[in-house]
């Protein structure tokens, strides 16, 4: 279980998350939490702050009931995997080479026959085992996050924190991404832009607006048009397709995007 108990967090004199109405936040165990808002809305600040990437100025975050402030660097990494944007490194390398480091974090308690078995899992997790021996610089963009994952399973962390994972994937990967992170960890936080995806895979959502939560819930209730029509200003219809939401979106009448202008 993650738990945050009123964190605000800011830099400066700027406050870029909770403010005055702090973040109170419970993801459970065996659950994946989206975190969906627009740009600018404290999405990725949230969840770095979930694994002490980002510092606070008020509340504390815990991990299974232990405060992050009293744990180790070491202690955190051993719980808690983080996916980022643009996870995979950019050094000279493997994708076999790249998900060993995250195996070797817990190779502690791991013979190194065993951690090479647990890259080659990870990759297959991924779909990616053919791509073992291919260096990562040869490898695409969404090639090279599905990598990141990967190195996220072989950590053998219980909880997975993964921000915008679907960038630079196609359609089908996307899916498959997702799925995996359910295979992969017990408890899940996800940053996400695309709403249908949330909708999807998310067990619950909570909507980010100016650093402040202003709905939280399962995808039903959150992704409504009473919701969203004033975070992100646009038209929202929702479809339920065999239980499943379908989200269709439309510009306000009133955008700068539908004005003509004269020649």
């Amino acid at each position: 279980m993650i738990r945050a108990r009123a964190i605000t967090v800011g830099v400066g004199d700027r406050v870029l998350l909770g403010g005055d109405r702090p973040i109170d936040l419970t993801v459970h165990d065996g659950e994946v939490l989206g975190i969906v808002g627009p740009n600018g809305s404290g999405k990725s600040t949230l969840l770095r702050a979930l694994f002490r990437a980002m510092p606070l100025r008020a509340g504390r975050v815990e991990i299974d009931g232990d405060d992050l402030a009293r744990l180790r660097r070491r202690e955190i990494s051993a719980r808690i995997a983080f996916v980022g944007q643009h996870s995979a490194s950019d050094q000279a390398g493997t994708a076999a080479d790249e998900v060993r480091l995250g195996a070797d974090a817990r190779r502690g308690t791991h013979a190194r026959g065993d951690v090479d078995r647990r890259v080659l899992e990870a990759l297959a997790l991924v779909d990616l085992v053919d791509a073992a021996p291919v260096a990562l610089t040869s490898l695409s963009g969404g090639e090279r996050q599905r990598v990141a994952l990967a190195r996220a399973a072989a950590q053998g962390a219980d909880h997975v924190l993964l921000d915008e994972p679907t960038n630079h994937l196609d359609i089908r990967h996307r899916l498959d991404l997702l799925g995996a992170v359910r295979r992969i960890a017990r408890t899940a936080v996800v940053v996400l832009h695309d709403l249908d995806l949330a909708a999807r895979f998310c067990d619950r959502v909570i909507l980010l607006d100016d650093g402040l939560i202003v709905a939280a819930g399962t995808a039903a209730e959150v992704l409504t048009p009473a919701q969203l029509e004033p975070v992100y200003r646009v038209r929202t219809t929702v479809h339920h397709d065999g239980g499943r939401l379908r989200l269709a979106f439309d510009p306000l009448s009133d955008s700068p995007l539908l004005e003509r202008t004269t020649p």
